[in-house]
């Protein structure tokens, strides 16, 4: 552990501003919902009638959770965004730690710092230091905050603790995963793949009914924040279940770290073949090359995804047709059309995220070669700089399209065998997926023109995916003015199923996603390799 304070110190310099972006915007966004909450379920009956219906149906319990306890604002919270700040603090957590390991491990730099007195074991260590500061911080701000706008300090002290938990779970995931590969973009990988496996057994649990597999939701680190009931019994004791498995990964990371080589990891990245096929030759085939397992692991993962979506669709109508108001909650957040029709929308919209987040890693998949000096030597040979990084961006673009149709056709299939009509389906929903598409593009412009033109700030790219999560999701529940609303891209696609699709705004994020996109690339022209 020698250097681990100056290591540590090194790190919350570096990541001040990142840090502090997490932790406001995590805290903000849970303060500015409860208040909202409180506005729109300040009445006794208003919580009674959402808790009679929303809490029950296995389309909200997919998407949200159990509505343990509505006679508190602070419960109605809890179920509305508890999920998805555990999400986010968990992607937070397994980030920064994958950041300050092997990503710094690639880039050279742990080696140099290594060369000093520094431990072994002291990088990994204040990489998980950083991330208890920052959950912490997480934590304790937002029990403040909720206490502070009149919410029980007991449920805000849990609300708090069980997002802190969380995320130290996921960071200890994010330590494991940076010790099997070689490279940080398959660490990150690994770690975003147990995210995305932790929120399907969550979902696949709290959906299954009485006689289902419900002990999944046991199984997600997720599911362990709902069932600590924040505001609903505050069971303190589940913290031991997040807080033992942070320990055991840290424990299973410390000793792994130490069975490796400096720069090497535990499963070696598998030589190529001697020579190239026709297929992988020119700057489309390297990036179809370098990025084809990853496009696959998303396919799969959002086919799954819509599948689970898909299967409990039906479910909605049965909650939803005694209850106008609750109807009317559902149609802001994904549609006008039918109740269904509404529902999917807005599981489509949000499968739409993850799409994006594929799109950005595609993009960035660029960025990535360049800081590790393997773009250098290829533009040292005839291949131009525009084909090159067109190359990877044709595979985002492309990318993004089969993500989406994997999505709506799993949806398409689940939901057409539930209601008889497996082929109209899966035209249907795999045509409302695609209809997403331009505002995922525009997200993939703005990642290559940040990285063309300030390469120092794709990072930014990342940040606004979250921004986009609360524009969309909770932008009808604050009441944010159409102009903030419209800041995504996702605002404007037309609610499909069940809306009018109308050409002109999906035409109009179509030209800005090329407007961007010739800008990077324009950009990337005019620019010094390696900036």
């Amino acid at each position: 552990m020698t250097g681990l304070g100056a290591l540590v110190r090194l790190a919350l310099r570096r990541d001040r501003l990142l840090l502090l972006a997490w932790v406001v915007g995590l805290v903000g966004v849970t303060a500015v919902t409860a208040s909202a909450l409180h506005e729109l379920y300040g009445t006794v009956e208003s919580r009674g009638q959402l808790a009679a219906t929303a809490g029950a149906n296995p389309a909200f319990l997919a998407m949200l959770g159990p509505l343990h306890d509505a006679s508190t604002v602070g419960g109605v919270l809890a179920w509305r965004w508890g999920v998805f700040a555990a999400l986010l603090v968990g992607l937070m957590s397994a980030f920064l730690v994958t950041r300050h390991t092997r990503a710094e491990e690639e880039t050279g730099r742990l080696e140099l710092i290594g060369s000093a007195v520094v431990g072994r074991h002291a990088p990994l260590a204040a990489a998980l230091v950083t991330a208890v500061v920052a959950n912490a911080l997480v934590g304790v701000l937002t029990a403040l905050a909720l206490i502070g706008l009149g919410e029980g300090v007991a449920g805000s002290l849990a609300f708090g603790a069980g997002l802190a938990a969380v995320g130290l779970v996921f960071a200890g995931a994010g330590a494991v995963a940076a010790q099997l590969p070689e490279g940080a973009r398959t660490a990150n990988a690994l770690a975003g793949a147990v995210l995305g496996l932790a929120y399907l057994l969550r979902a696949v649990g709290d959906a299954a009914g009485e006689h289902g597999p419900t002990w999944l939701t046991w199984c997600s680190p997720l599911g362990w924040f709902e069932q600590l009931r924040p505001f609903a019994g505050n069971r303190w004791p589940v913290l031991a279940l997040p807080v033992a498995s942070a320990a055991a990964l840290v424990v299973v990371a410390a000793v792994l770290v130490a069975r490796r080589d400096l720069g090497g990891g535990l499963v070696p990245t598998r030589p190529g073949p001697a020579r190239a096929s026709r297929s992988t030759t020119g700057a489309f085939g390297l990036a179809w090359r370098l990025q084809r397992g990853v496009l696959l692991g998303w396919a799969l993962g959002l086919l799954v995804l819509g599948a689970v979506y898909g299967a409990v669709a039906r479910g909605v109508e049965e909650m939803l047709v005694d209850n106008p108001a609750l109807r009317q909650v559902v149609d802001r957040l994904g549609g006008s059309g039918g109740v269904v029709d509404a529902y999917l929308a807005s599981v489509l919209g949000i499968v739409a995220l993850f799409a994006a987040a594929y799109a950005v890693q595609a993009t960035l998949r660029a960025r990535a070669e360049e800081v590790e000096l393997r773009a250098e030597p290829v533009l040292a040979t005839p291949v131009s700089r525009v084909a090159w990084l067109g190359g990877h961006v044709a595979v985002a673009v492309a990318g993004s399209v089969v993500v989406l149709a994997a999505a709506g056709l799993g949806a398409g299939l689940v939901h057409g065998l539930r209601v008889g009509d497996v082929g109209g389906q899966v035209v249907r929903l795999v045509g409302a997926a695609l209809a997403h598409v331009p505002a995922v593009w525009v997200v993939a412009g703005l990642a290559l023109a940040l990285f063309a033109l300030v390469p120092k700030l794709t990072a930014v790219s990342w940040a606004v995916l979250p921004a986009f999560l609360v524009l969309g999701q909770l932008g009808p529940l604050l009441r944010l003015d159409r102009w903030a609303m419209d800041l995504s891209p996702f605002t404007h696609v037309p609610r499909v199923p069940g809306a009018e699709v109308t050409a002109a705004p999906l035409l109009w994020l179509t030209l800005v996603a090329a407007v961007l996109v010739g800008v990077g690339l324009a950009g990337f022209r005019r620019r010094d390799v390696g900036q």
